[in-house]
């Protein structure tokens, strides 16, 4: 069992003397990091690494396989006693690419999961997937694993845009994943990307009608931005003005509406009932452990609330796995000063809101303690109140950034 940090009762005291009090504890989810992926993308900021090994070796691909799946099996038991008696509402492997890891990989890693927590029946298991890296016999292998729903990352289906953000599979190959995944699995997601180096409206349409056509119930479409610490960002393409991005978002939601999905949140589209389990478990300030190099977690206990991360690099993660039983870098407690920001960033991003009974029971926490930045932002016609939910209005959905730094402890409100 791996060293657990120890934790300080003084510091989840506050200026004001609280302290966290929570009745009942939130939904608990698991995300797996896998940070190896084949090429890395110019624009991608994600803790992700270009594969070293060679994947047409068999013995060589189980051998890193192997010590990283079983670095993440007791990566995860080194935070089961901060969890016991939790179930598990949903699985989420992200990455990189989590697809580069074999069939039988996965069904080690998910059988392994199964053996350590509980789960709820209907558990929700998304794996992330690089078109350029599947085939029919590995999407099915990845079923028979327990995969329940797969996330496609097309971002384009027209090759020279694929090209020119660096992708490393093209439009046929994303035709192929997309029909086979429909076939396999209820639930498939879209990621598609838009506002790409050079792209024209008459392009953007293309895509949006591509991905259209197979009558998605769930599809992520995300403006394209150079963050820093990218290729992209030192070495910028040139990309649609804001006029034109502007035009393309606005197509995307009309068309997207027109079909039936739903814009839920920020970057995410969904049939009624198809919106992801695992993500809106985030939105509303559920509790999730993370596991893998990079990974990030939040998990709440009656008395406290913490963040966790682990060591990013895999060679340090696996390093420590390996000398100390644990991979944790850090682990720090949210203050109540700082909860009702960590709650309005993650909730705000919900169309829909959140309900104040939604944030006493995550939080602790009463409505006052969103004072005074609630009224000054309802004053300012960026938040509205009704039935006790509280979301953003259509002109603080323009602005979301600044309506949630409003919360800010210490901001001027």
């Amino acid at each position: 069992m791996a060293q657990v940090i120890q934790f300080h009762p003084r510091a989840i005291a506050t200026a004001h003397n609280k302290a966290v009090s929570l009745t009942a504890l939130p939904p608990l989810a698991l995300y797996v990091h896998v940070p190896w992926c084949v090429k890395k993308c110019p624009y991608c900021d994600f803790n992700s690494h270009e594969l070293k090994q060679d994947l047409s070796d068999l013995n060589e691909a189980k051998k890193w396989e192997t010590a990283y799946i079983d670095a993440l099996l007791r990566d995860l038991e080194s935070n089961l006693p901060d969890v016991w008696g939790r179930r598990l509402v949903s699985v989420y492997i992200g990455g990189g690419t989590p697809s580069v890891l074999s069939a039988s990989a996965i069904d080690t890693l998910l059988a392994g999961i199964r053996a350590r927590l509980p789960q709820v029946a209907d558990i929700e298991v998304t794996m992330e997937a690089n078109p350029g890296t599947l085939d029919t016999g590995k999407l099915e292998g990845f079923r028979d694993a327990g995969v329940t729903r797969l996330s496609l990352g097309v971002q384009s289906f027209n090759d020279t845009l694929l090209q020119r953000i660096g992708r490393i599979h093209n439009g046929r190959q994303a035709h192929d994943a997309l029909e086979t995944a429909y076939r396999l699995f209820d639930k498939v997601n879209l990621d598609i990307m838009f506002a790409l180096p050079q792209q024209t409206m008459a392009e953007l349409q293309a895509d949006v009608a591509a991905a259209m056509a197979y009558a998605p119930t769930h599809l992520s479409y995300y403006h394209l931005t150079l963050e820093p610490n990218t290729f992209f960002h030192r070495h910028p393409p040139i990309l649609p003005d804001d006029d034109l991005a502007l035009d393309m978002q606005e197509h995307i939601e009309a068309e997207l509406a027109h079909a039936g999905l739903h814009h839920y949140e920020v970057s995410a589209y969904a049939a009624k009932g198809h919106e992801s389990l695992h993500n809106s478990n985030y939105w509303r300030f559920g509790d999730y452990i993370g596991i893998g190099a990079g990974a990030h977690g939040k998990i709440s206990q009656h008395n406290r609330i913490f963040r966790q991360t682990r060591f990013k690099h895999p060679n340090m993660y696996l390093e420590s796995m390996q000398k100390n039983g644990h991979a944790i870098e850090s682990t720090s407690d949210i203050s109540c000063d700082d909860l009702p920001f960590e709650f309005m960033l993650n909730a705000l991003r919900l169309r829909d809101g959140a309900s104040v009974a939604e944030f006493h029971a995550a939080t602790g926490l009463t409505i006052a303690d969103l004072e005074p930045a609630l009224s000054a932002a309802q004053a300012k016609g960026l938040m509205e109140k009704q039935h006790d939910v509280l979301r953003v209005t259509d002109l603080g959905w323009r602005f979301l950034s600044d309506v949630q730094g409003m919360f800010l402890a210490g901001s001027k409100k």
